[in-house]
């Protein structure tokens, strides 16, 4: 664990310290191609601000090393120790310790910051965008993480049919709940549903607070025993019944001004106001 915590910290270190070699880099370079320090910090900001962007989602998503797991041992045996991730973590620091000692017998004059600058770049670039991938992709060349990670895929394969086969299970369970349901309202609310077509043809003018208080309780009723599926398969079951008795008439859905209000019913036409 104390090795873990030590490889992240120095990983995030030597990852800040590339970025402002990066940044100091690319000041220079503007600076030596004539613009102004206004136009150079106008433009370092919002490099700045993308390249934080850029490294936070680098070291949220891929953190090397940082949490090796059994996988990633078997089939990475060298990337994986801990001594290798202690090089690549440490590369940036390297790199700045190659350009400073290049400067030893050196005769030409140059900025001690402009090599460990450029140490650093090239010796990051190189380690982490060609030797660490090359080497992790020749890892898998060896026989027996090539078929540590056939078989890890196998099972990923395997698991992934395990998991489409049991929500299919589980759909066709549900369904065959949702017909059972259903029959069980058909027989029990049979009765109700055509009570229910019977106070929807009659003349509006006629509808009377005991008509409305016996739709009510019909609504709670199934509400009670189906929730707001039985109410609305009951309301769907009226309305059939209605359309086949009754079907020079127009059909006008007053349950569900009564019904609103009951348990998670809603009128639509209130929630559309």
């Amino acid at each position: 664990m104390g090795t873990r915590k030590g490889i992240k910290i120095i990983h995030l270190a030597s990852t800040v310290w590339f970025i402002l070699c990066t940044g100091y880099v690319f000041i220079l370079a503007l600076w030596q191609a004539g613009f102004n320090w206004l136009v150079i910090f106008s433009l370092s900001g919002y490099w700045a601000l993308i390249i934080t962007l850029l490294v936070s989602l680098y070291l949220f998503a891929v953190f090397r090393g940082a949490s090796p797991v059994l996988s990633m041992e078997k089939e990475h045996p060298l990337t994986s120790t801990a001594y290798y991730m202690a090089f690549y973590v440490s590369t940036p620091f390297l790199g700045a310790v190659a350009g400073l000692l290049s400067m030893i017998g050196d005769t030409e004059v140059s900025s001690p910051l402009s090599r460990i600058t450029m140490g650093t770049i090239i010796a990051t670039f190189l380690t982490w965008v060609a030797v660490d991938p090359i080497t992790g992709l020749l890892e898998l060349l060896a026989p027996q993480p090539r078929r540590h990670r056939a078989e890890r895929l196998a099972q990923a394969r395997t698991q992934k049919q395990l998991e489409q086969e049991n929500r299919k299970k589980m759909l066709a369970r549900l369904s065959e709940q949702e017909r059972e349901n259903e029959r069980l309202w058909k027989e029990a609310f049979a009765t109700q549903a055509e009570r229910l077509a019977r106070l929807l043809a009659s003349d509006e003018n006629n509808f009377s607070k005991t008509a409305e208080q016996e739709a009510i309780n019909i609504g709670v009723e199934a509400w009670t025993k189906g929730g707001l599926i039985c109410m609305q398969y009951l309301r769907n079951m009226a309305a059939e019944i209605f359309k086949q008795q009754y079907g020079e008439r127009q059909f006008v859905d007053y349950i569900s001004a009564w019904w609103d209000g009951i348990g998670r019913w809603r009128n639509p036409s209130q929630i559309l106001r």
